[in-house]
């Protein structure tokens, strides 16, 4: 299956970098590009790809407003939110506004790659340059009180969970509790739905919102 992706960024050059690496892809497309937030969020329903790159700074209507006017639409691609600035205030708010990833422009480009994978897949990637401090952040916050949903888990999804919020993968999961890996899988799909997650990532921020 080819991956559909829209690229929006008002820098031609990065658009085009972004297509070389992209296009060169036997399993990716790059089906649309755009220069502004408010581009990007026509393209996405003429278009309809299966991923976004989304960059945050963006004249007009920037990255931010863009993944919140996406994902508040319902039906709505996976976004990776893109940026120059390491700041807080970028990844938080991407984060918060419902992309599925966060990658630094000098990313390597395997690892924008994996994310797009990653992202299609249902995952979500985080840039390894900000995901310690992340963790950190939501860890440094007060504990939120659990959510209702949270009790609908089963005694081995709360596991799952746990293991998710360590930031180990599929494999490693089943490995640590001795199950296939098809099954962590399944339990991690029944977290998301139960809990009213988009990916992993905010799997994880929740587990660290709550202190789990």
């Amino acid at each position: 299956m080819t991956i559909r992706i829209l690229i929006a960024d008002d820098q031609p050059e990065v658009r085009s970098a972004l297509r070389l690496v992209l296009d060169a892809e036997p399993d990716i497309e790059v089906v649309a590009e755009a220069g502004d937030g408010s581009q990007a969020v026509r393209a996405a329903h003429r278009h309809r790809p299966d991923v976004v790159i989304m960059d945050i700074r963006m004249p007009r209507m920037d990255g931010l407003a863009a993944i919140e006017t996406l994902t508040g639409a319902g039906t709505v691609p996976t976004i990776i939110a893109l940026t120059t600035f390491d700041l807080d205030e970028y990844l938080f708010g991407a984060l918060r506004a419902g992309a599925a990833g966060f990658l630094l422009k000098d990313t390597d480009p395997r690892l924008l790659l994996d994310a797009v994978r990653a992202a299609h897949q249902g995952h979500g990637l985080i840039d390894p340059q900000v995901t310690r401090r992340l963790i950190h952040r939501f860890a440094a916050l007060s504990p939120k009180p659990v959510t209702p949903a949270y009790d609908q888990l089963t005694a081995r999804e709360r596991e799952v969970l746990h293991h998710l919020a360590q930031g180990l993968s599929n494999a490693e999961i089943a490995r640590e509790l001795w199950i296939e890996e098809g099954t962590v899988k399944t339990h991690v799909n029944r977290i998301l739905a139960k809990l009213r997650l988009r990916t992993r990532v905010h799997a994880v921020i929740y587990a660290h919102q709550h202190r789990l």
